[in-house]
């Protein structure tokens, strides 16, 4: 089997080359503002917003780790796509009606409005960003295995091309280049994986071959109704249990920054009601490949994991590139330049996202004599470093077992629970307090950091058996192979693949056997951990802000707030939904979130009231002045604008500045 050619080495380069023009385009077009740099002006359209949302939450984790969950533990996988798409939907209830009228630039202004205590909007942004930068750790992690079991490439070198390429069109251009670089790469990513689907299917026997193969080692088994918490897989923690996990990636910056930078509400629902169907169709073709793959390698007689070709179940879909592709030159080359692609654009909302938390939760409000050209420069600066962080954590999670959706869930859900947990506490419930957010959220991150770290890296902890792996009676070359192949070096990948079980009678006996003492706990699937830990962050914020005085409820600033029955119970009669907001005055939110005058922005939007052709140069000046402090929160420079076209009351001075 040969690599990369010449051909391939072309596609993969002009990939990575156009994704640099795009940045480059936008530096030269400029961002006057540093609105501009974070969130286009508040002014981008909705398809491209959604694309680019769709594609962030995209990457080699779904391009590798989830054919590969497919490939050693079967179809069942799939049902976490459908609590994907419902918590996409739930957002539009629960996360736009709350942040979009506020016109914050961060999930964290929001903490600080809410408890007027700056230090619960400093633990959001400390957990948020130790949650990003190691989730684009494992992201960048995924090229660099990939590559390496293609070529010679070093996994530290693929590394290294990605983040370098990301922090370059993202630092000189802003969330445009990130969004419209979003939507090429979208484009390359779907050539890539429908070639892979098609090809594959074709060479294994036709798609009856593949189901049949698959069906017979009970990979489409998908509907296991078991309760009890500690299997992998059951239909509730995929379901219900992928609905709660994606909770912290609705409340994440790169979605936060999505939903602000379309000018209405509206559209930021027409964005996840775009984002959430295209997300789950991309999902549910990742999740194919995998099928795909056994499929083929069984018609082959060649599992290459059984017979260590390569050494990590990460790895199989771009070993079956390199073999269904080899009479075609460039098409491996696609592929690499896809899955690249999908990296790219997940690493570059990141950083996109960090960047804008550095300035509004660090520099912000402790540098205000700074220019928003030195903020901007500050904004851009912060991109680099933060991506240097994202490759030494890429380096750290190599150490870790399993396939990479599994690495991703069980890690990320140390820090994506108590923040998940933090926000539903902070909008659902009245009787919340600052020292009760405090207190409950660093006590539920202490319990995830401590179950992840038990499940990760117990060493009496039985792993999950895989489902058979598939035959290896003809594989001709296995040892020539193993002999000359850099990547057979045996790792914690090959040691936990190996030990899965050899066929349908030893896998049941496996599945049987029951964990003891603490990895009993420790066996908590790693897609129920999220929902866990919010229930957790839920029961201790509560209990603390009882035990520290609850606040009165007619007192409560219902701006920043949900009233939970309104949002997901409709059709209860109005006043049952009354007497149940218990003495709240939700009833005042539409007009108090008028009197602080943030939907002028939209209401001039949306009217149009006047021409904007008509106005000079210097009254446009004045209205970016005026919108960005609005944003920001600066009264200073409000109070200096001579010529304001909005009405600003006293109370949106007081409470914007907080």
């Amino acid at each position: 089997m040969s690599g990369f050619v010449v051909y391939d080495y072309i596609v993969f380069c002009l990939t990575i080359c156009v994704s640099l023009a795009i940045g480059v385009y936008y530096a030269c077009a400029g961002q006057k503002t540093t609105s501009d740099f974070l969130v286009g002006g508040r002014q981008m359209k909705v398809l491209p917003v959604a694309v680019s949302l769709m594609v962030s939450f995209e990457s080699s984790i779904m391009m590798l780790g989830f054919p590969a969950e497919t490939y050693v533990y079967g179809m069942m996988f799939w049902l976490s796509n459908i609590g994907f798409l419902v918590s996409c939907l739930l957002a539009t209830r629960m996360v736009v009606p709350l942040v979009h009228p506020l016109k914050i630039t961060s999930i964290n202004e929001y903490y600080e409005l809410r408890y007027k205590s700056r230090y619960v909007r400093l633990l959001n942004l400390t957990i948020g960003c130790i949650n990003y930068i190691f989730y684009m750790g494992i992201v960048l992690f995924g090229p660099g295995i990939a590559l390496e079991s293609v070529t010679n490439f070093p996994m530290w070198t693929s590394t290294l091309v990605v983040a370098v390429a990301a922090v370059i069109y993202t630092s000189i251009g802003g969330i445009k280049a990130v969004i419209w670089t979003d939507v090429f790469q979208s484009v390359v990513m779907f050539m890539g994986i429908f070639a892979i689907l098609i090809k594959g299917t074709m060479v294994a026997g036709g798609v009856s071959k593949v189901v049949e193969i698959n069906q017979n080692t009970g990979r489409l088994d998908m509907f296991d109704f078991n309760p009890d918490p500690t299997v992998r897989h059951t239909f509730w923690s995929l379901v219900v249990g992928g609905c709660l996990r994606m909770v912290g990636l609705n409340i994440g910056q790169t979605t936060i920054q999505r939903i602000v930078s379309t000018p209405t509400q509206k559209d930021a629902n027409r964005v996840l009601y775009l984002a959430g169907p295209a997300f789950f169709i991309t999902l549910t073709l990742a999740t194919l490949e995998g099928a795909v793959a056994y499929g083929y390698f069984t018609s082959l007689g060649c599992d290459p994991l059984k017979a260590k070709q390569i050494s990590n179940p990460n790895q199989i879909v771009p070993f079956m590139v390199l073999q269904i592709f080899e009479d075609l030159p460039g098409m491996s080359g696609l592929f690499i330049a896809s899955l690249f692609s999908a990296s790219l654009s997940t690493l570059s909302s990141g950083l996109s996202s960090l960047s804008a938390l550095a300035i509004e939760d660090v520099v912000k409000p402790n540098f205000k004599s700074l220019s928003e050209r030195t903020i901007t420069l500050i904004a851009k600066i912060s991109v680099v470093f933060i991506g240097a962080l994202c490759v030494a954590v890429s380096f750290l999670i190599a150490k870790i077992k399993g396939p990479m959706s599994q690495i991703t869930f069980s890690v990320l859900a140390a820090f994506g629970g108590p923040a998940s947990g933090l926000f539903l506490f902070s909008v659902f419930c009245p009787w919340g307090n600052a020292k009760g957010a405090i207190i409950g959220t660093l006590l539920t991150a202490v319990v995830g950091l401590w179950i992840t770290t038990g499940q990760n890296f117990s060493t009496t902890l039985k792993r999950a058996p895989g489902l058979p792996p598939g035959p290896i009676d003809k594989c001709v070359d296995v040892s020539q192979y193993e002999m000359t192949n850099t990547t057979m070096q045996t790792t914690p990948w090959t040691d936990y693949y190996y030990s899965t079980a050899e066929s349908t009678t030893e896998y049941e006996t496996k599945r049987e056997k029951k964990p003891e003492g603490l990895d009993r706990f420790y066996s908590l699937s790693y897609q129920w951990l999220t929902g866990f830990l919010i229930v957790v962050s839920l029961t201790l914020c509560s209990a603390a802000s009882i035990i520290s005085g609850r606040p009165d409820p007619a007192s409560v600033d219902v701006r920043y707030m949900l009233p939970f029955f309104d949002q997901f119970f409709p059709f209860l009669p109005k006043k049952l939904r009354k007497r149940l907001y218990c003495g709240v005055p939700f009833e005042k939110r539409e007009e108090m979130l008028d009197n602080m005058n943030v939907w002028s922005f939209e209401t001039s939007y949306k009217d149009k009231t006047y021409d904007t052709k008509n106005v000079d140069g210097r009254k446009q000046q004045e209205d970016k002045a005026t919108e960005l402090s609005l944003l920001t929160g600066s009264t200073d420079e409000i109070s200096n604008n001579q010529n304001v076209y909005v009405e600003i009351s006293s109370s949106a001075l007081e409470n914007g500045g907080k």
